[in-house]
């Protein structure tokens, strides 16, 4: 038995130290105009596969009805430039990157409704699809979800009579379920935002993790600090407006106004406050 558990132990050291190799001599390709290897392809496809069907399997379908119209609105406002549909290619963003999204007419095939919507609702890391739940009622991805299982019914000149139908819809810009305007922050939640938002692209944030950025300055301690962007008193209420609004405070900051919602930006800033 020492034996067998020594050479275990022996091949998980080298299968490491090959890995180890790998990553720091820049062996892998990380460029986006080379297609991954098949190994790493089928790797990644597999993980989120089954990642997906073990974090799905409890959500149950609302009993309401979902919109038709509302999904195909949802589809073509935030799908279709990375997956196109029937008759329809995906915009260049969608065809250069790797790995390819892809189009969804066989996703009944391969995914559940329950699976297509917690996909749409939460995204999938190292693929590029993003993570709709703050810029999307849960209502809409249920909707998108009912449309994406729907596509492979759909011929081109269906496809584009539903686009046409649901010309007039507009999708939610934001999750509206959110607790009321009135409620208190909740640091636990803002720090899970900060994610959606990638403010972690420009500050170095205590808690959350990203690369070494050094765009804006780091947020550590933000907390102790007197004012905000040297103009505004530190207070939650002033720092929360400074997240949603930084042009109305200066004109001038490199800052972006990325959209944040009052819900969001809430805990957001109750999440900084706690950053002494």
């Amino acid at each position: 038995m020492r034996t067998v558990v020594a050479t275990l132990a022996g091949a998980a050291m080298l299968a490491a130290l090959a890995a180890a190799a790998v990553v720091y001599a820049g062996v892998y390709d990380v460029s986006a105009s080379t297609p991954h290897t098949q190994f790493v392809y089928s790797l990644l496809e597999t993980a989120q596969r089954q990642s997906v069907r073990m974090r799905a399997r409890s959500i149950e379908p609302p009993q309401v009805a979902v919109s038709p119209l509302r999904g195909a609105a949802c589809f073509k406002a935030r799908c279709e430039q990375c997956h196109g549909g029937p008759g329809v290619a995906p915009e260049g963003i969608g065809l250069g990157m790797q790995p390819v999204p892809g189009p969804l007419i066989d996703a009944s095939g391969t995914w559940r409704l329950r699976e297509v919507y917690w996909i749409t609702r939460n995204g999938v890391k190292m693929t590029g699809m993003p993570a709709w739940r703050l810029r999307m009622s849960d209502a809409d991805i249920w909707s998108v979800a009912e449309f994406v299982m729907g596509l492979s019914r759909m011929s081109a000149a269906d496809y584009a009579a539903r686009m046409q139908a649901a010309a007039g819809e507009r999708c939610s810009t934001e999750a509206t379920a959110s607790a009321s305007a009135q409620r208190a922050g909740d640091p636990r939640r803002g720090r899970a935002v900060i994610a959606q938002y990638a403010c972690r692209a420009c500050h170095l944030i205590p808690g959350v993790t990203g690369a070494d950025v050094h765009v804006g300055p780091p947020l550590g301690g933000l907390a102790r600090r007197t004012t905000i962007a040297g103009k505004l008193p530190n207070t939650i209420d002033r720092l929360e407006d400074w997240i949603r609004f930084p042009h109305r405070v200066d004109p001038a900051s490199a800052m972006p106004d990325v959209g944040v919602s009052e819900n969001d930006a809430r805990d957001i800033a109750a999440y900084l406050m706690t950053l002494h």
